[in-house]
């Protein structure tokens, strides 16, 4: 039997890419979504909705540790609003291109700055290949209580978020489920209320404020 080089050295190097991939990649942190529409719901609120709202969204990312691109990036936050063309999730409809703004968070230098764009297009993906604007902004991001629900952001002026953990009175129809998955991928997400979700800046041709809907993930990333 002829010995092949290559097709014994192949498997080591894939493995070695993976390795250099994954240390690219380590990097942990806390995640919070909202939505124009409800992801923890029934399947008749979810009809109601489809069509017709959910196609804007705010992504945020705070960083507890790790490095992206070699740079380290501990405590710093980017955050991405985004306004589709259609409801986001729905299997029937094509939301891009989708228009996004990032924000970076305004403590970060130019390395990390760079470091912290590089990251959020890695995890938005394809909902942030038409990015309109990036502005840096004071970013306060708290998640207060994984598993109840709780965090906070407010970035600026103009994007303001509160969630709260789902309850029994958040119930309406006794079918509910999380009928939407998170935009991103998170190692563990919670549905939650948003309390408050606003976004109020330039760039996206639309502004919202809206309140009590059960329209939120808290997570880690």
């Amino acid at each position: 039997m002829r010995f092949n080089r290559l097709s014994a050295i192949l498997p080591f190097a894939l493995v070695l890419l993976s390795w250099v991939a994954a240390a690219q990649t380590k990097i942990t942190g806390d995640y919070i979504e909202t939505r124009s529409a409800d992801v923890y719901t029934g399947q008749c609120f979810a009809n109601g909705e489809v069509g017709l709202t959910g196609d804007e969204a705010i992504l945020a990312w705070h960083i507890r540790s790790g490095s992206w691109n070699d740079v380290k990036l501990d405590g710093l936050n980017v955050v991405a609003v985004v306004k589709a063309k259609a409801t986001l999730g729905d299997p029937y409809a094509d939301p891009y291109p989708a228009k996004a703004v990032l924000i970076i968070d305004e403590q970060a230098t130019s390395a990390e700055k760079s470091a912290l764009l590089a990251f959020a297009h890695h995890m938005g993906g394809k909902l942030l290949d038409q990015v309109v604007k990036v502005e840096g902004a004071p970013i306060d991001m708290q998640v207060l209580g994984l598993h109840g629900g709780r965090a906070a952001l407010r970035v600026g002026s103009f994007v303001q978020v509160q969630t709260r953990g789902i309850g029994e009175n958040d119930h309406l129809c006794g079918n509910e489920a999380t009928f939407y998955p998170p935009l991103t991928h998170v190692q563990h997400a919670m549905p939650a209320v948003a309390m408050t979700d606003q976004y109020q800046g330039e760039g996206l041709g639309t502004t919202w404020t809206l309140h009590d809907k059960r329209s939120a993930f808290v997570g880690i990333f």
